[in-house]
């Protein structure tokens, strides 16, 4: 179990920490950054696709607010353009329990799984934590082969889960070339692709893109996972801020999303 395993927080726990440590609620993320994204995702800026292929089909900002709002609860009100904005803490928990519903099935499969984060300053610790449980669970958690690069530097792995690692520092990244650059690899090597991806960013857009079944991790400034979700190319994406100020406070977040995805929780 994880060094920091401790019982998991009840619902109304969960939710009031997410508010006071601003993984929710309030979030520390401008409505200013968030509207210019959307725009730009609108406009065809690919960074802002996190590897998805959007198409022509989100080219009105208006029609990605609208599904910010559903799926991650931003203030719906298209004439706030600057000041506070919101993820609904009761989304951010809905999405937890559908993303541990994925997690029980694969265990109960024992599925071959990869786990895979852009913001290892966050959220390794999270992603480490449900590697080792679904490998206790008798999951396959995929080894990423040796020697896998992107132009942007190494994809390089720390209790099963990938990450990008340039100039001897694990990387924030977007891009869903690392993800791309496993892929590719695995199928050199022969071997299977993952029956399951969790990850954020762009190592969960592009998986998802491919066709493999993926749980996402997303902040209210990065639209494209919830488009995904909402296209059912994702099949969960969970709303959070993805880097507040100590990674000690996904902690609870973690424990309860474990919780859930045991046998018998559904």
């Amino acid at each position: 179990m994880p060094i920091f395993a401790s019982p998991a927080p009840s619902r109304p726990e969960l939710v009031e920490h997410l508010v006071r440590t601003r993984i929710a609620g309030d979030v520390a993320t401008p409505r200013e950054n968030n509207l210019s994204h959307y725009r730009k995702l609108a406009n065809g800026d690919r960074h802002y696709w996190l590897g998805l292929e959007l198409g022509d089909r989100w080219e009105d900002e208006q029609d990605v607010l609208a599904v910010m709002a559903e799926r991650c609860g931003v203030v719906d009100d298209p004439d706030h353009r600057t000041g506070q904005d919101t993820i609904d803490p009761e989304l951010t928990v809905g999405a937890l329990d559908r993303a541990a519903a994925e997690l029980r099935k694969a265990a109960e499969g024992r599925r071959r799984v990869l786990f895979a984060t852009g913001h290892p300053g966050a959220l390794l610790d999270m992603h480490g934590a449900l590697a080792l449980t679904l490998h206790e669970a008798g999951c396959d958690i995929v080894r990423v082969p040796l020697g896998t690069y992107t132009d942007e530097g190494v994809v390089v792995q720390f209790g099963g889960v990938a990450a990008l690692e340039r100039g001897a520092s694990l990387w924030h990244t977007h891009s869903p070339a690392p993800m791309a650059s496993v892929l590719d690899q695995l199928r050199r090597a022969g071997q299977a692709p993952p029956d399951l991806v969790v990850a954020d960013h762009g190592w969960a857009g592009y998986a998802g893109q491919q066709g493999i079944h993926t749980v996402g991790f997303a902040d209210c400034n990065d639209p494209a996972l919830f488009l995904g979700e909402s296209e059912n190319t994702l099949a969960v994406t969970v709303p959070l801020d993805d880097h507040v100020t100590d990674p000690r406070f996904y902690e609870p977040l973690t424990a309860y999303l474990l919780a859930a995805a045991q046998p018998g929780t559904e």
